[in-house]
């Protein structure tokens, strides 16, 4: 129940106490010019405690948005060794821009603010960020305040929730032709790093990432059973794979006469980025030599999906391989694998025929 008390001061005004005391939650305090705005106090308050909301809206005015970012990744994101480096990369940004700011001052608006000035704004290499970054940076931040959320009650909702992400348009899919592939793997065949080869050939042949690749160790293939578990995956989840027989060829080539452990592609030097191979010059002397353009390394992976769907691999297939949550993310594909879909068309108005004959 509330109660209100008036106060008169020395100088002649009136003060109202407003005190309220519900059971099972700590008495509310607060002192106003007027008796309306007192019971007014009153009315919402009662009904914001027995709705949840009144606690984590005065947390919301103790904790700043430096505060919100410093915990999550202490003590959620170390959690994942996987994700740490990028996204407290993305994390500094926000607590750079944004990191005086009170939590209960945190706006849709504010936010929409700090998305438009990400899409404007250049790199270290001097080039504007895509649509694809920018949602990144959004996500990043957006999972630091769900757990704020969820699991610590410093906000009632989050502000990210009505903030729209850009549009990613189609998104990129530069096929790598036939030719391109030969001319690829005959310059990664003569270059000087001895894992530049291994590395692309399995990217072309398992539509792994770069850095399930690099990270892969012997205890992650097994030869008697044929297949490659992934334990670092870019969505967090296991994923396995067949081990192929290309594929068990160019990993024989790694393999010590001893019993085989930890990484299998050993980085030259220690001071490799992460403790991995780090092939990114080798990659970009071999595309030139092979005198192709506008191609990634995480192009390989598009161009593995590619000739799995062109050699009848189905969404279902390309979803498993690819580790893709969303049948949307392969739908891209779709149209590489027409062929092998008028393929079995055409068979089945032939078998309608034959049996309308008969």
């Amino acid at each position: 129940m509330g109660t209100i008390r008036e106060y008169k001061k020395e100088d002649g005004s009136t003060s109202y106490h407003a005190e309220i005391r519900l059971k099972g939650y700590p008495p509310q305090r607060e002192s106003f010019r007027t008796r309306t705005l007192a019971k007014k106090w009153i009315q919402d308050t009662e009904s914001s405690i027995r709705d949840g909301r009144h606690f984590r809206t005065a947390e919301a005015k103790k904790h700043t948005v430096k505060d919100l970012i410093d915990r999550f990744i202490s003590q959620w994101l170390t959690q994942y060794p996987e994700r740490l480096v990028r996204q407290t990369a993305y994390l500094a940004w926000w607590k750079s821009r944004l990191g005086h700011l009170l939590l209960a001052d945190l706006t849709p608006v504010i936010l929409a603010e700090a998305r438009d000035a990400l899409l404007a704004e250049k790199t270290p290499r001097q080039t504007i960020r895509n649509p694809s970054t920018v949602n990144r940076y959004l996500a990043a931040f957006s999972r630091a305040l769900t757990i704020a959320v969820k699991e610590w009650g410093w906000l009632d909702d989050t502000p990210m929730r009505k903030v729209s992400k850009p549009s990613e348009g189609k998104g990129r899919n530069r096929l790598l032709s036939i030719e391109e592939k030969d001319r690829l793997l005959q310059a990664c065949r003569s270059s000087s790093s001895p894992f530049l080869y291994p590395i692309v050939s399995i990217a072309l042949l398992t539509g792994m990432r770069f850095g399930e690749i690099v990270n892969l160790k012997w205890e992650n293939i097994d030869f008697t059973n044929k297949i490659i578990t992934l334990e670092k995956t870019k969505n967090g989840e296991r994923r396995m794979l067949p081990l192929t027989e290309a594929v068990e060829k160019i990993l024989i080539h790694f393999r010590k006469t001893d019993i085989a452990s930890g990484l299998i592609f050993k980085p030259i030097s220690p001071t490799n980025r992460n403790g991995v191979v780090d092939i990114r010059n080798a990659f970009m002397k071999a595309l030139k030599q092979a005198q192709i353009s506008d191609f990634r390394f995480h192009d390989l992976r598009h161009a593995s999906a590619s000739y799995l769907a062109m050699n009848g691999a189905t969404q279902g297939e390309l979803m498993t391989i690819l580790g893709h949550k969303s049948p949307n993310m392969t739908r891209r594909y779709a149209h590489y694998s027409q062929k092998h879909v008028a393929t079995l068309m055409e068979r089945m108005h032939v078998n309608l025929l034959m049996e309308g004959e008969g």
